[in-house]
């Protein structure tokens, strides 16, 4: 009798320990997801490419920028992406923490380049962006927030 109670414990571990080891991985590729994303959205920062951001867009993104601007929706957010020129975009620090289909990255983005006036611009700033799990399984980013950095 004690093996049999024994043999089931073991059992009983064993389920749990695939159930915790089943959950871990869609959170680290849910992780590996976002970050991708995160890196898209700088490479299209840095090659002024709307392609490579629009579809990161969820399409009632709003987006808090660093001198108060909300950006409300993915054209406004793209409108004003096309309008900057960056010669250097570079995010590091990025952190990703999911919860469950969504997600919030956070890191720090430095670039410097021209406005749409043509004025040089060199910025520095602590992000935070929210993601959702969109149907089909893609990451659209819902939410953005820029804080300035002092340099």
């Amino acid at each position: 009798m004690r093996l049999k109670a024994c043999v089931v414990s073991l059992l009983a571990l064993g389920a749990l320990a695939a159930l915790h080891g089943a959950a871990a991985a869609p959170a680290d590729s849910a992780e590996q997801a976002v970050r991708a994303a995160e890196r898209q959205w700088e490479k299209a920062q840095l090659t002024n490419n709307l392609e490579l951001l629009a579809p990161l867009l969820a399409d009632r993104v709003v987006i808090t920028t660093e001198d108060g601007t909300v950006l409300a929706g993915k054209g406004a957010v793209l409108a004003d992406a096309k309008g900057t020129t960056w010669s250097s975009a570079s995010e590091t620090d990025l952190q990703v923490t999911v919860f469950g289909h969504a997600a919030v990255a956070t890191g720090t983005f430095a670039g410097s380049g021209h406005d749409a006036s043509g004025k040089t611009i060199t910025t520095r700033v602590r992000f935070t962006d929210t993601w959702i799990q969109a149907p089909g399984g893609h990451w659209l980013c819902v939410a953005g927030h820029d804080s300035p950095l002092k340099n």
